[in-house]
């Protein structure tokens, strides 16, 4: 992904080295799968499990599950209820309103340098993609059902990729474990449609044209306001 656009999955590095590459490797399998668990809805907010659980669910040995969960517990992502097992974290306002500063914080910072470092085709390419999807969901009468699926990938992918592109790998993992907080938080949420993709796309279109004219100030404005959307979207949302 680092060398180029892509729709992306959520790619965990570890900074770990003491121990061999078979263990490391597993580890970083274990992370990928309860990764895809949480997109998938299939692990949600609230939610017990138990190491074994997690072992049959993510097709895993035990034991790279246990090395995994000490980092999640580390992120926030879950905790150890005595006699009870691994809860998944809750949804609160508390945990909303810290993934969102630490999204901004961190996405400001790499639109700043993105727009300085991106190659005019690569804008462009991520520019078409967004017109691709904008196109579809304004379709309404067609069924697609692969459309919420590409639109997210596509969102996702843009986010992570102006995040890497700064080649910090340590704010690169920061960013992953923040972005399945903020997932979880979106998990809560009402199944979004094409009509809610719609604004979405063009929040996106909107800061894409800004990095093509290489006009940082403005591009991370829109960026702020793309990400402070999406906050007031989920603080807004009954129960919160």
């Amino acid at each position: 992904m680092r060398q180029g656009f892509v729709a992306t999955k959520i790619v965990a590095t570890d900074v770990l080295s003491v121990t061999g590459p078979e263990t490391v490797s597993q580890r970083v399998r274990a992370y990928q799968g309860f990764t895809q668990q949480i997109l998938s809805g299939a692990i949600l907010p609230g939610q017990f499990i138990s190491q074994r659980e997690l072992m049959t669910l993510l097709d895993m040995p035990l034991g790279a599950v246990r090395e995994m969960i000490p980092r999640l517990e580390a992120g926030g992502l879950i905790k150890t209820v005595p006699q009870r097992g691994l809860q998944i974290a809750h949804v609160d306002l508390k945990l909303i309103r810290n993934a969102f500063q630490v999204r901004s914080m961190i996405e400001r910072e790499a639109v700043l340098a993105f727009v300085q470092s991106a190659s005019d085709s690569e804008l462009a390419a991520i520019e078409a993609a967004h017109q691709q999807i904008l196109a579809r969901a304004n379709k309404a009468s067609t069924t697609d059902g692969q459309l919420l699926d590409d639109a997210q990938a596509l969102d996702w992918g843009l986010h992570d990729r102006m995040v890497d592109a700064l080649g910090n790998e340590i704010v690169s993992d920061l960013y992953r474990v923040n972005s399945l907080r903020v997932r979880l938080i979106n998990l809560e949420q009402s199944v979004i449609t094409p009509a809610r993709l719609i604004p979405a796309m063009q929040e996106h279109l909107s800061f894409i044209a800004a990095l093509r004219e290489r006009n940082a100030p403005q591009a991370a404005a829109l960026l702020d306001a793309h990400i402070n959307s999406a906050r007031s979207r989920v603080m807004n949302a009954p129960n919160h």
